[in-house]
């Protein structure tokens, strides 16, 4: 049974504009929903997040803020959930950090693995919002306060949407691949199709 679900994507995605709609969705049919998301997800995790996002730090540093942040987030919210029978969504999870402290920033991949064990659990379903990274930018372009990943340049972008790709191949029964580009009505229709599936 599927019970613990992710969303993954580049910043400018649009994967936290679905978020919300696909939880009602769940909702709709029954499950009892909890939304959470990374970094943050717990008081802890939300000052480790304003951290991560704006002050600099080495990259070593920022991945293990993260995973710190993540094994609290797991201790305190996601296994509670899943063990009182609740079906939880996180905005992000271990993924992002293959993408971004792996892909963008070049951090050693087998390294991340290991911190990755440290977390304990995988989800069940990992919906990946994939758009080309000018498409992205240009949604991003309208927002007035961007966080220092944000800022990052196209070339960033493009490493990190190749290491969210990478974990697609290593587990491809876990992703469901969506095409980010297309309308929002489309998008809608074939989360739809995926949260019909779910229960």
């Amino acid at each position: 049974m599927t019970k613990f679900i992710t969303f993954e994507g580049v910043d400018g995605a649009g994967k936290s504009t679905h978020l919300a709609w696909f939880a009602d969705a769940l909702r709709s049919r029954g499950l009892d929903v909890v939304v959470t998301r990374e970094p943050g997800g717990t008081p802890l995790g939300e000052q480790l997040r304003e951290m991560v996002l704006n002050q600099p730090m080495s990259m070593g540093t920022e991945a293990m803020l993260m995973f710190a942040s993540r094994i609290e987030h797991v201790e305190e919210v996601i296994k509670p959930a899943l063990l009182s029978g609740k079906c939880v969504i996180s905005d992000r999870f271990s993924d992002a950090s293959f993408a971004y402290q792996g892909g963008g920033r070049g951090m050693d991949w087998e390294r991340l693995k290991e911190l990755e064990q440290w977390v304990g659990i995988k989800p069940d379903l990992t919906l990946f919002f994939d758009v080309p990274i000018e498409v992205a930018r240009q949604r991003l372009s309208n927002n007035a306060s961007l966080d220092r990943f944000e800022q990052e340049q196209g070339e960033f972008f493009e490493r990190v949407r190749a290491g969210y790709h990478r974990r697609v191949a290593e587990d491809r029964l876990r992703f469901k691949v969506i095409d980010a580009a297309q309308s929002l009505e489309e998008v809608k229709r074939q989360l739809a199709s995926i949260a019909g599936k779910i229960g």
